[in-house]
């Protein structure tokens, strides 16, 4: 189990496995949040604590409502939009690794996608080769 936290605590995530890997999109909403998102289906993830929420309003249909801490502002994790989750399921959350403890992280890739290439159909295009954590 991997524990993270807001930077003041209110707000606590609990995962039970690993991530596969993370993402560091360059997106405008990842990259202003800043965040590196994991993905999760929700029975894996949970988060405790009173969040507030934005969802984008440069889209007509955003799929992902961001969520962080109201107190000290750290983005903490997103998900899926009631439209969405109801085209989708409610099969995804995504964390922000961010707040993780690196150890924790030993291991894993760092992807990078172009998320702002992206056009929301198909596969992500990578900027640069993945990393792995921990190895310089």
């Amino acid at each position: 189990m991997i524990s993270l936290s807001c930077l003041c605590g209110q707000i606590r995530i609990e995962l039970a496995k690993r991530p596969d890997y993370i993402h560091e999109c360059n997106c405008t909403l990842c990259s202003k949040s800043g965040a590196r998102w994991s993905y999760f289906h929700p029975s894996d993830a949970s988060a405790h604590g009173v969040a507030a929420g934005y969802c984008r309003e440069d889209k007509d249909y955003p799929a992902a409502e961001i969520r962080f801490c109201a107190n000290c502002g750290s983005t903490t994790h997103f998900n899926l939009t009631a439209s969405a989750a109801a085209k989708f399921g409610n099969t995804l959350m995504g964390v922000n690794m961010l707040l993780a403890d690196e150890r924790d992280l030993a291991g894993l890739e760092l992807r990078f996608p172009d998320g702002k290439a992206w056009t929301g159909d198909g596969e992500f295009a990578y900027v640069r080769p993945p990393r792995i954590i921990g190895q310089a």
